[in-house]
């Protein structure tokens, strides 16, 4: 099953797919913001975002009849990575754990060079949570840090159970 494949009629990567979310969401949680205020409009663009990667991981499962963890690594290596949108260090991969670092992040590069970096974290790693959840709500996620929050890595930890 081709996991990379987007239901568009052109075939883009999921960096070049944000890339071209990013201005419209953007330009809607800065003007919500004029009338709500920032934090507010954030909170809802948030709320949005997430509700978006929970559906999208429901479907991901459905489009591949399974939501292992190992799916999960494929994934990570074929859809998130493509076009070395990440380096990713893979540190354990078993039937109940998934560990990596990643160790550059080309979304938080692609949102600096945009000019809009304090929006990364709602646009693309506050899905990361609803998404695994999505695929499978017996996976958990815990992570402490982000690159685009300034960290140096992103500590990603799925755990079955």
């Amino acid at each position: 099953m081709d996991i990379t494949s987007n239901k568009q009629p052109f075939d883009i990567s999921h960096l070049q797919l944000r890339e071209i979310q990013a201005p419209i969401a953007v330009c809607l949680i800065k003007e919500f913001a004029k009338s709500i205020g920032f934090d507010k409009a954030l909170e809802i663009a948030t709320a949005a975002i997430q509700s978006d990667a929970l559906l999208a991981g429901k479907s991901m499962a459905e489009k591949l009849g399974s939501n292992t963890l190992k799916d999960m690594a494929r994934l990570v290596r074929e859809v998130w990575s493509k076009d070395v949108a990440m380096t990713v260090k893979f540190l354990e991969e078993t039937d109940r754990n998934l560990s990596f670092n990643v160790t550059r992040c080309g979304y938080a590069e692609l949102y600096q060079n945009m000019g809009i970096l304090e929006f990364g974290y709602c646009l693309s790693c506050c899905r990361d949570e609803p998404f695994i959840q999505g695929l499978n709500p017996q996976i958990h996620l815990f992570r402490t840090q982000t690159i685009m929050q300034g960290a140096p890595i992103c500590d990603f930890r799925y755990e079955l159970g």
